[in-house]
């Protein structure tokens, strides 16, 4: 499986088939990251009125879209181009210094027999439900930045509860993306023990092998894609 990170909460997920899966796209003016130019074949969002996390529509390649909000009303499960994705509802931080907090989902869905986990928006302490939907998952992609989003003694949490293999921080502040509430990802790594816990992808593509996982979670952290990466 190859998984690049565009920045925010947006990742595309390669198949080894060639499949590809975007997740979270945003607007590219408002957050300073690079236009996502790559062709898809699914984009799933948490959402459909958040545009640092919906704007499926400027994904190229004509892709099925689904926002997960709808697989958590159809029962917490959909089905769409061939890739079963399962939801569960959450809703952003109470107190959002933008606009009214509103309602999105976190997904999770398999890819190469490997579970991929997606936190979306969260911006609040995960309930019973919420955090044993994460249960079993081998990569978690993991909101970082704080404030704006679930605190990160709870991620820390959630993390030591379901033992996620691979743990990629997103949503966190950066030199394209900094708002001056968000943590820049230092504050995240000191949650673990960044010499023999932590691995740095210097790059905005990584492969991950399932037959090769590590044993107990690592935090694999990745750079953002520039133009025309």
């Amino acid at each position: 499986m190859k998984l690049k990170w565009y920045g925010q909460a947006a990742f595309m997920i390669t198949r080894a088939d060639g499949f590809r899966i975007v997740t979270d796209p945003y607007t590219p003016h408002e957050l300073g990251y690079a236009p996502m130019l790559d062709e898809a074949d699914l984009v799933l969002t948490s959402s459909d009125d958040d545009s640092a996390h919906c704007r499926s529509d400027l994904i190229l390649g004509n892709p099925a879209t689904l926002n997960t909000l709808e697989a958590v009303k159809a029962g917490g499960r959909m089905d769409i181009a061939g890739v079963e994705v399962l939801a569960v509802e959450a809703m952003e931080i109470e107190d959002h210094p933008l606009h009214e907090p509103g309602a999105n989902a976190m997904y999770r869905f398999e890819v190469d027999g490997l579970q991929i986990g997606h936190m979306g928006d969260i911006g609040n302490d995960l309930n019973q439900k919420q955090t044993a939907f994460f249960e079993g998952v081998d990569v978690l992609l993991t909101l970082a930045g704080g404030q704006f989003t679930t605190h990160l003694d709870e991620v820390k949490r959630l993390i030591d509860v379901t033992k996620p293999k691979i743990v990629v921080p997103m949503h966190f502040r950066t030199l394209c993306y900094k708002p001056r509430n968000l943590y820049w990802i230092e504050t995240f790594l000191s949650y673990f023990d960044e010499a023999n816990d932590v691995d740095f992808a210097f790059d905005c593509e990584a492969e991950i092998d399932p037959s090769n996982l590590p044993d107990q979670t690592r935090v694999l952290v990745m750079d953002y894609a520039r133009s025309g990466q």
